[in-house]
């Protein structure tokens, strides 16, 4: 590797790689994010980039892979207010981290490997959450069917998705954060819950 000398091959400076292609994604964008970028940002050679991620698209997918970008929320004693608490962080502006997967949405479209870092960050923790959320509900007898929970799932992504593309800074007003609970998401567990209970 070249770069100065006597720099280790180490966790510390591919943390610091990572570091650099995150701050890259969230103020510049994917299409700015190249070798050369990176190395003169975090004073190192493209050679050690190139032996951990062979391509840009690697290293994106290693950088924001390991984000989890949709936290489970604290129970609330409700379905309810766990589903609210679990949008509730859509009312503040994107954070860097969300801000360099944002840059990712268009591309992944066409490439795997920034599909798979999507898919670590944002689709898995979000069917986690909603998982969580079902098995609270029903734990309180109020069971919500596993179509219905997959369709709650799919409708918080298409709203997730519509945040991280939707110019501005990505934060949704909390009144009408509430209207969509009220008036789109318990609605559709519900009508479940009673379909389910005929």
């Amino acid at each position: 590797m070249s770069g100065t000398p006597g720099r280790p091959l180490s966790a510390e400076l591919s943390e610091q790689l990572l570091a650099v292609a995150v701050d890259i994604l969230a103020e510049e964008g994917w299409g700015r994010l190249n070798s050369d970028r990176v190395a003169a940002r975090a004073r190192a050679g493209k050679a050690g980039i190139y032996r951990r991620w062979p391509t840009m698209s690697a290293m994106a997918r290693h950088a924001v892979g390991r984000f989890r970008l949709v936290d489970q929320p604290e129970d609330t004693g409700s379905l309810s207010g766990d589903v609210a608490a679990l949008v509730e962080r859509w009312s503040r502006p994107l954070s860097r981290e969300e801000c360099a997967v944002a840059s990712l949405v268009g591309a992944a479209r066409h490439d795997e490997e920034l599909r798979a870092g999507l898919d670590a960050a944002l689709v898995r923790p979000l069917a986690s959450a909603v998982a969580v959320i079902g098995e609270r509900a029903a734990a309180r007898g109020e069971a919500v069917p596993e179509p219905r929970l997959a369709m709650l799932r799919s409708v918080l992504e298409a709203f997730l998705w519509q945040r991280f593309t939707t110019a501005g800074d990505g934060a949704i007003p909390a009144e009408r954060l509430d209207r969509l609970v009220e008036d789109v998401l318990m609605p559709l567990v519900a009508a479940g819950r009673e379909t389910a209970a005929v």
